[in-house]
């Protein structure tokens, strides 16, 4: 009998599962809600009775819980950021980049590993909440939100109550696979009719429904998704995207029918022209399309930046405008000594976000836009995130007044200096925020690293202790910081140990650190690896600097700008004799196989994390790269390397005698680690 009853529960799971996938997926229902409430009542009963009750049980997805916190999840691949595009000019330089480097590639290795010529797939850019599912011997046995794109949180609770979402799949590797949770309008309407407080757009009420403890308010949210990439596979090797995407398909994920496959840009943007027009008459918001290459060797030559995929591009549609009143307009100090103007608006609302300030850049774009105080302006939400003024409405220009720039600083009283569309202050020393903002920047994480040090902290610097050079910091005694607020024992000799644990940093941090105008994290560690010396740095010429990828003119004459300041040269200085010590690269790099050598990573390695190996290879003065070319020295490979090691082998096959192809053991022993 107990046999028979477990015959029975295994056979209404898998017919209410199918029912769900042909009802939410496939929208072609086989059954009346009556039949599968009857058979859903039946499987409940027979749970209760045998306690048995299967990991993908239709009875698993009920959101009843309230959950006491969120539980951070680390990714095994990376979820990656996409590059903008707002005009067809913009498309068809990306294309442009993309052609050059396959016909280099292809010089290079010849006919026989050629790759195809060009060709995308255009699908919908989803305005919802990136979930990233992972499934194990066929299981959903987690989900996470994107968070850093490394780090997310678990939210495997609230994803199971959206009913498209398969609990079991037939492919038994282990996978990671993406796609956006979202909520329709329809039950977004339907929610708001009985709801005590409202929700304001689409995209909130799917994040907060996923980001919400009370499992049942998720589910009272009715969300779907809809999924198009898979981050990480043991053992699925596919050619092409479109074959990804049927295999998703195939494994009963709900993937949007939308998915176009287009051999240039002229295809390209005649899929956009169609989606624009269509967008209003979707159930669900999209913000724009994506544009991705369809060859999945093409992908992995042309690689990543430190941001995005070279290989996709989102095309962002043009956000609606707004009409509002510009009350006045603020001035504001920079940590640069610049002096921005900032709109102060009757607050309107947009997409659901009240809007009360905009950006104006600087007199040039007021000038050219013709705002006054008083008047009405277009407000627009720049890639839905900073509002910015578009324009004037005409008819709004009677009772109004002009926008004078200040002639003196709205922080310290200084006279301002014009440079051509910028007003600055030059006050450095006794200007606030400049010096606050600088303190800032100077102990943020990514440069200096300064534990405990917050704005709060530095404005009590200036304001009580009357710091005026970052070099001062290291003046700092136990005494001094007992006197700020909030500043008990405890506190004070964490901060002090901090201050002293900086003086030992590595070069690129102290570049990025000094806060050179244009240079962030990436162009320092890029400065760090070539010049090895902040000597060898200051004296870098212009044509020198351009010759490094990615740094451009206006870069490089902020750099050599920077150091020709007497000034700073002189602060430079200052925090040198302090201790500051930035580590020269050189110094630090004993003779080894891979100082100044091409390493390319491939694989997941079983001894190491992909981050502790890369880190080594840049201590040893190695150029960590993310695709193989004719410049590579070494491949070090892992289990499942796929097409990487495949380009390697092709380009030793036709000669390339500098390339070494390395097992872990075999980097072990020359890196001697």
């Amino acid at each position: 009998m107990e046999r028979a009853k477990e015959a029975r529960l295994r056979e209404l799971v898998a017919r209410l599962n199918q029912y769900a996938y042909e009802y939410y997926t496939l929208d072609i229902p086989r059954v009346s809600d009556a039949e599968y409430d009857r058979l859903y009542d039946e499987l409940r009963t027979l749970e209760q009775e045998t306690g048995l009750v299967l990991p993908d049980s239709p009875t698993q997805r009920v959101g009843d819980v309230i959950l006491t916190k969120f539980k951070k999840h680390t990714h095994k691949a990376k979820l990656w950021s996409l590059d903008k595009a707002q005009s067809y000019g913009e498309l068809m330089a990306w294309e442009q980049r993309l052609l050059r480097a396959r016909e280099e590639y292809n010089a290079n290795l010849g006919t026989s590993s050629a790759l195809p010529p060009l060709a995308y797939v255009v699908t919908l850019k989803f305005d919802g909440l990136t979930v990233n599912l992972t499934y194990d011997q066929g299981l959903l046995v987690q989900a996470a939100t994107r968070g850093t794109g490394e780090i997310g949180e678990e939210i495997l609770a609230q994803v199971k109550t959206i009913k498209g979402i398969p609990l079991r799949i037939s492919e038994i590797s282990l996978l990671e696979i993406r796609g956006e949770a979202l909520m329709t309008k329809q039950a977004f309407a339907a929610y708001n009719t009985t709801a005590a407080v409202p929700l304001k757009n689409l995209r909130n009420a799917a994040a907060g429904a996923l980001r919400n403890l009370d499992v049942r308010e998720t589910a009272r949210r009715k969300l779907l998704a809809y999924f198009y990439d898979i981050g990480y596979r043991e053992g699925l090797d596919f050619t092409n995207y479109s074959e990804m995407l049927s295999f998703l398909e195939e494994q009963g994920l709900p993937v949007h029918p939308y998915h176009v496959r287009c051999t240039g840009m002229a295809e390209v943007k005649v899929e956009i022209e169609k989606i624009a027009q269509r967008r209003d008459t979707l159930d669900f918001e999209i913000d724009g399309v994506v544009i991705a290459v369809e060859d999945l060797r093409t992908r992995e030559m042309l690689g990543y930046t430190i941001k995005f995929p070279r290989w996709a591009i989102a095309y962002k549609f043009e956000a609606k405008d707004e009409v509002t009143t510009l009350w006045d307009v603020e001035w504001n100090v920079g940590r640069t000594g610049k002096v921005t103007p900032t709109a102060l608006l009757e607050p309107v609302e947009i997409g659901g976000v009240t809007i009360r300030r905009a950006t104006l850049n600087n007199v040039d774009d007021i000038e050219r836009k013709g705002v006054k105080k008083g008047c009405q302006v277009f407000i627009r939400r720049s890639n839905d995130v900073i509002p910015e003024i578009t324009g004037v409405v005409e008819d709004s220009l009677g009772k109004v007044e002009e926008i004078e720039p200040p002639k003196e600083c709205p922080a310290c009283g200084a006279k301002l200096v014009r440079d051509g569309v910028h007003f600055f202050c030059e006050n450095s020393l006794s200007c606030k925020p400049q010096l606050v903002k600088s303190l800032v920047h100077f102990a943020s994480r990514e440069a200096l690293n300064i534990e405990g040090f917050s704005e709060k902290t530095a404005e009590q610097l200036f304001e009580k202790l009357e710091i005026r050079e970052i070099s001062d910091l290291y003046k700092l005694t136990k005494e001094d910081l007992l006197g700020l607020e909030k500043f008990k024992e405890k506190k004070t000799e964490n901060l002090l140990r901090a201050i002293e644990k900086s003086k030992v940093c590595t070069l690129e941090a102290f570049i990025y650190a000094l806060g050179i105008p244009n240079v962030g994290k990436k162009t320092a560690i890029d400065l760090a690896r070539v010049f090895k010396s902040l000597g060898v740095l200051k004296q870098a010429s212009r044509e020198r600097l351009i010759a490094i990828p990615e740094i451009g003119d206006i870069i490089a004459d902020s750099i050599v700008s920077f150091f020709a300041d007497e000034k700073i040269e002189r602060s430079i200085e200052k925090l040198v004799e302090a201790g500051v010590n930035p580590l020269v690269q050189s110094e630090g790099v004993q003779a080894n196989p891979f100082s100044g050598k091409t390493v390319v990573v491939t694989g997941t390695l079983q001894k190491y994390t992909r981050s502790a190996i890369e880190k080594h290879l840049a201590d040893l003065g190695a150029n960590v790269s993310s695709s193989v070319g004719k410049n590579t020295d070494y491949v070090l490979v892992g289990e499942n390397p796929g097409s990487k090691l495949k380009k390697a082998q092709a380009i030793i096959e036709q000669g390339g005698t500098n390339l070494r192809i390395l097992t872990e053991d075999e980097f072990e022993e020359l890196a001697v680690m």
